[in-house]
């Protein structure tokens, strides 16, 4: 299958493109790598990706008012007037593909930055090559906290990371055991084996020892696996007060089909993200999904507060063939409006001067889609004014339910059993 795909979105059409290192203000176009995942297993993750950033072109692009950043103005009004054109590329999670059409990427289509890609296994491996070519590269929903460690120059993130995502869980089964009255003092980590999965469960061990936590499980299994019927067997056995799985969406739903089958009802389940967010977990599962508890940057019900994602979500669904906001392409959107506006803030595309405005970034919340305190990024490239919240299966759809000064639902405890969801 074809692995690269073109979008040409520009009304102008294409100008020949300056050598990598050069740029003035002069410039017709801002060309950006754009890396996800259109096929295999988490296929409409990227999809869904792909049509935040094509909503996000539109709106540097044309005269859009919005308050967002880049929303009024037409182009890139530092530039005098250029538009954004975005190239791309399929990687299928393979983190080879990824490696080798980022070199591509920045040798032949002469990209002025990166930006994905979903995978943290596959943006390790791409925004390695950024850092040799010294081109900027920003991820805007790769949660492993190894990626904002690693000493780079040119690499940004703006969601917050699995480190800062699991203290959110963990501090919302303190407050909740507080709140409600009831003692949860085992827990079962489960997740896939990938970079992503792997440091997701190291995280999670880490804050349970230093939470006063047992850990019962701490299963690891391959995120290509067929069948979890021994894993899931093992979780019934052990029937931790708290299960923390990290999984893709394929696993995800595996995962509940076998506990399903096999009659395993745990009474919370705190989800790291990922398979747990996609809309197709939702949409395939219906009721079977009832209870379960993600954590996520995002849900809609967060309008009723935030009154720019009804007007973001209007757009968004005539990329999308209808499909609403949701959690990576609402990070989508998000990272790639903040790399817009750090570009359009350098006046070039050079791109020493483009790291410079990126390192410079401080964009306010009352800009933002999100419920964060705003866009900063810390010396390591990290956004340091990021915040997570979590959200719960109810009645088919995701409701907030921490933080509970956020929280639109009551948190439902304990998830239902799989008995009272056939009723349902």
């Amino acid at each position: 299958m074809k692995r690269r795909f073109l979008l040409q979105l520009t009304a102008a059409a294409a100008f020949a493109l300056a050598p990598l290192g050069q740029g003035n203000a002069a410039e017709n176009e801002v060309v950006i790598g754009v890396l996800y995942p259109l096929t295999g297993p988490v296929a409409q993750v990227g999809i869904d990706a792909v049509a935040a950033v094509k909503t996000a072109v539109e709106i540097v692009n044309e005269d859009v008012a919005l308050n967002v950043p880049m929303g009024p103005g037409k182009g890139l009004t530092n530039l005098g007037g250029a538009k954004v054109r975005v190239v791309v590329i399929d990687h299928g999670g393979k983190p080879d593909v990824g490696q080798a059409e980022a070199e591509r990427l920045i040798t032949q289509e002469k990209v002025h930055a990166l930006f994905g890609a979903y995978y943290s296994s596959v943006t390790a491996t791409a925004s390695q090559v950024a850092e040799r070519y010294q081109i900027p590269y920003l991820n805007a929903e790769s949660t492993s906290p190894k990626l904002t460690k690693r000493g780079f120059k040119w690499f940004f993130r703006t969601t917050p990371h699995d480190g800062e995502f699991t203290q959110v869980m963990f501090d919302f089964m303190a407050d909740f055991q507080k709140e409600k009255g009831v003692k949860l003092g085992t827990v079962g980590i489960f997740h896939e084996d990938s970079l992503w999965g792997t440091d997701s469960g190291k995280a999670m061990e880490a804050l349970a020892g230093s939470g006063g936590y047992k850990v019962v499980n701490n299963i690891a299994y391959k995120k290509t696996t067929t069948s979890l019927t021994a894993e899931v067997q093992r979780l019934k056995a052990a029937a931790p007060d708290v299960l923390l799985p990290s999984s893709y969406t394929a696993d995800a739903m595996l995962f509940m089909r076998t506990a399903k089958e096999l009659d395993y009802n745990p009474k919370l389940l705190v989800a790291q993200n990922a398979g747990y967010t996609d809309p197709t977990f939702l949409k395939t599962l219906g009721a079977d999904a009832e209870g379960a508890i993600t954590r996520s940057p995002f849900n809609s019900d967060l309008a009723k507060t935030i009154p720019l994602i009804d007007k973001v979500n209007a757009r968004f669904k005539a990329h999308s063939g209808g499909r609403d906001l949701s959690d990576v392409p609402v990070r989508a959107f998000t990272g790639f409006l903040a790399l817009m506006d750090a570009i359009n803030r350098a006046g070039t595309t050079d791109p020493e001067k483009i790291r410079m405005a990126l390192s410079e970034t401080d964009i306010p919340p009352e800009k933002l889609i999100v419920p964060w305190r705003g866009i900063k990024f810390g010396p390591d490239g990290h956004n340091v004014l990021q915040r997570g919240i979590l959200m719960q299966v109810q009645k088919g759809k995701y409701c907030t339910i921490y933080p509970f000064s956020l929280a639109s639902c009551d948190v439902v405890y304990p998830m239902p059993s799989w008995k009272e969801k056939a009723a349902m």
